[in-house]
């Protein structure tokens, strides 16, 4: 499963054109501000519907226009569908899939996605709750039968502080947590069985890639649930034994909901020891290793979109990571030269100026149109 192909109209600085991506590595090259990044942007937006970079979509729409249309042509052995997103001025949104409006089955239409952005690293800094969102994809994309165990363990954590709310209004008794503390029970077990088993994947090949990307001292990742509880029965009578706390603030406060997955090297945290330099690197070390993960597991592994990951590196780190990159799968990476990519490492180039169509000479009419669709 690939994108084919990215076809953009009115899309930030992107002179509208078509571009089409190799099956493995895909270099775009050009000077800064030839619109590198935007690509990326643009292939999150048709393929997610949501952008890599800002939480105001309107920003990707070309200054002066009104509207930005971008599709992607995704294909799957003999397959083919067809991503598109769409946005105006007015707010005005679609994302369809095959002209049909996209819903949460059609990700399987389409190959995971792994965003690397230099100035992106709330990955490692940022709050626990994103890192555990990170393992539940991963979790999910690992072992799809689990997918929906993050979705219910939501719902029941809702109905019980919804509850809690009640009982402290008057308007329900305590009795009536019970059913709710054992349904959030099963499940938040489901959860933590699955991310220690995704951590343990993860754990040696994370270490691995660490090394590789020249972090001093040994790294590390360290699933940290809040509960100690063996099985669904122990975690139900935690949270019965905590009623009054939770009562007295009005919501939950013991479960997987507030775990922590711990990235540390050399025994300091690099959420608040690490430099940037040691925090970008691990980002990018977690990645490779979910990638390798997953390809070991048989799964389909994510499109790597990777902007300007070379740029900081030297010459034996830029190896090791176009050695990484070429395990399998697809990956579409920026830089500002062609040689930031190792010459033995087999790719597809695209170069990118300023005014000029994507992937097509200055001047180029853009083939088949997905966009007038």
């Amino acid at each position: 499963m690939r994108v084919a192909a990215l076809e953009t109209l009115g899309c930030r600085n992107l002179t509208p054109g078509r571009l089409d991506l190799g099956e493995g590595i895909t270099l775009l090259w050009g000077p800064n501000g030839a619109g590198k990044t935007n690509v990326l942007e643009a292939i999150c937006l048709a393929l997610s519907g949501r952008s890599s970079r800002t939480r105001n979509e309107r920003e990707a729409i070309t200054f002066g226009q009104q509207l930005t249309r971008i599709a992607a042509e995704v294909t799957d052995g003999g397959e083919t569908h067809m991503f598109r997103w769409s946005l105006d001025r007015s707010g005005e949104r679609r994302h369809l899939v095959d002209d049909s409006p996209a819903t949460a089955e059609h990700a399987e239409l389409r190959p995971p996605l792994t965003i690397f952005l230099p100035d992106r690293l709330a990955l490692v800094k940022g709050p626990p709750a994103l890192r555990r969102a990170h393992l539940d994809r991963l979790c999910a994309a690992l072992w799809p039968a689990r997918a929906e165990a993050r979705r219910r363990y939501g719902r029941a954590l809702a109905q019980r502080n919804a509850l809690l709310g009640r009982i402290r209004s008057g308007a329900a008794s305590v009795d009536s947590l019970v059913a709710w503390e054992q349904e959030l029970a099963a499940v938040g077990m489901e959860l933590i069985t699955s991310r220690r088993e995704a951590v343990d994947l993860l754990a040696s090949g994370f270490a691995e890639a660490a090394a590789e990307l020249c972090l001093p001292g040994a790294a590390e990742l360290r699933y940290l649930p809040r509960t100690g509880a063996a099985d669904a029965g122990q975690l139900a009578a935690e949270l019965h034994d905590r009623r009054d706390a939770d009562l007295a603030r009005g919501y939950t406060v013991h479960g997987p909901h507030l775990d922590e997955l711990a990235v540390s090297l050399a025994g300091r945290s690099l959420r608040r020891y690490g430099s940037q330099g040691e925090q970008r690197a691990a980002v990018l070390a977690l990645l490779f290793a979910e990638r390798r993960a997953l390809l070991e597991a048989g799964r389909s592994p994510p499109l790597m979109l990777l902007d300007d990951v070379m740029s900081e590196l030297d010459a034996r780190r830029r190896a090791r990571l176009a050695t990484r990159l070429a395990e399998g799968g697809q990956s579409v990476l920026t830089a500002t030269e062609p040689d930031h990519l190792p010459g033995g490492c087999e790719r597809t180039e695209v170069a990118l100026r300023r005014g000029e169509a994507m992937g097509a000479p200055a001047g180029a009419r853009p083939r088949s149109s997905p966009l007038a669709a």
